[in-house]
This record gives structure tokens, C-alpha cells and sequence, in this order.
């Protein structure tokens, strides 16, 4: 999680390292408040801005998306929370200190059962079926996030875990093939485990592998 370090650090150094503003109040014309330099040429002494005049607002710019950047990473790295329910096989909603989120597991896949733009896929209502069973509402549960917090349609991205016996539910599906791995950098935390999963359920042909031949096939396929 070394990119969550980085913004860490980066926050810190904006907050607390900048200098703390006069409380004394000065007054300035336009012309004084624009600082100028004085160039001498064949043409004689004229007036300009300094070089830095033009970095000004870049600079400003930068800052401010920096700062923009520190309040939306800072999400905590893990939490608890309550299963309120599950979407499809790879989505539930969990509630994290009375707020309702929607909760996408990282590096897996499973076949499609909602999706607005895809038909039900082969193994999508097992797949849910599943999820359903090892997260019933009310389970308690951990969630553990990668460097991502969210994905584009502001779910947040995570690894769950069920407090009650410390099963890792992302790992536990492709286990048993009920999901495929999907790995988008930069979220790597998992993701030699979930490949040498995934491997195992292949090679015993688990769940999607021998009722689909793989992922994403048409229901009935």
C-alpha cells in the first residue's frame, strides 16, 4: 500500500509545512500588489512582469489539486462494518458506522446477473447464490482497501473478510470457481494469491470452469 503512504506523506507536508498567514492587514494598490522588474535596452527601461509572475497560477493549481487529492484518499486503509446485502456475486452493501456503501470485491469477477448492459452470463445466479450464503445480513465483517478507494462508479474496492472465522471472501470464491481473477494495477495487494487460486479451481475444474468453460459465457451458452 505504498501509494496511500505517499498521499499520506504529501498531505502532511501541505497542512504543516506552508507559512502560517499575517494576522496584520496591509494596504496596496493594484500596482504595488503586482511586483515588477526593470529591463534596460536600446529602447530604454522598461517595465514587465519577473519570469515567476507566469508560474503563479500553475502553482496554484497544483496546490489545490493536492489538496483535492488528500481528502479523497483519505479513506481508512481498513474498517469494520455490517452486511445489509448482496447485489451479484462480486457486489454487496455494507454498513460502515450507519452509512450504507456499496461494496465491490477487488480482484475478482464473477459472471454477470444485473448488469444494465450484458444478459445474465452462465454461473451468475451461483455466483450470487454463494455470496449470499457466506455473507448473510448481519455478518460482521472487515474490509481492507488496495491503493484504489473507489472505482468509477464510486463503489469502494475492497477485500473482505469474515470476522467470525477470518475467511477472505474475494479469495474463497475463486477458490471453489465461482470467480475469475481480474487484476487492474495499481490494486496488487492480493494478486499472486488469487492467480494460484484460480489456477487450483482450473485445474480441478471447480464451479464456472467445467459448467462454462470460463467466465462471461452466455447463460444457457
Amino acid at each position: 500500500m505504498g501509494g496511500a503512504n505517499t498521499w499520506t506523506f504529501v498531505c502532511f507536508f501541505i497542512f504543516f509545512f506552508h507559512d502560517t498567514a499575517t494576522t496584520e492587514i496591509y494596504t496596496l494598490s493594484l500596482h504595488d500588489a503586482l511586483p515588477i522588474w526593470t529591463v534596460t535596452g536600446y529602447l530604454g527601461a522598461v517595465e514587465s512582469r519577473p519570469p515567476t509572475a507566469g508560474l503563479l497560477w500553475p502553482v496554484l493549481g497544483l496546490v489545490a489539486g493536492l489538496l483535492i487529492a488528500c481528502t479523497t484518499t483519505g479513506l481508512p486503509e481498513s474498517g469494520l462494518g455490517t452486511v445489509v446485502g448482496v447485489v451479484d456475486g462480486d457486489t454487496l452493501v455494507i454498513d460502515l458506522d450507519g452509512r450504507a456503501e456499496s461494496v465491490r470485491l477487488l480482484g475478482i469477477d464473477t459472471p454477470e446477473t444485473v448488469h444494465p448492459d450484458r444478459p445474465p452470463e452462465c454461473f451468475g445466479a451461483e455466483a450470487s447464490g454463494r455470496l449470499a450464503l457466506l455473507l448473510s445480513p448481519g455478518a460482521a465483517v472487515r474490509i481492507t482497501r488496495d491503493v484504489e478507494a473507489r472505482d468509477r462508479y464510486g463503489r469502494l474496492l475492497a477485500y473482505v473478510e469474515r470476522l467470525s472465522d477470518g475467511l477472505v471472501v474475494n479469495l474463497s470464491l475463486v477458490e471453489h470457481g465461482f470467480a475469475a481473477t481480474l487484476h487492474i494495477d495499481p490494486n496488487d495487494g492480493m494478486r499472486h494469491d488469487l492467480a494460484a487460486a484460480e489456477a487450483r479451481a482450473r485445474a480441478a475444474g471447480l464451479g464456472l470452469w467445467s459448467a462454462c468453460g470460463g467466465p462471461h459465457e452466455p447463460l444457457g451458452g
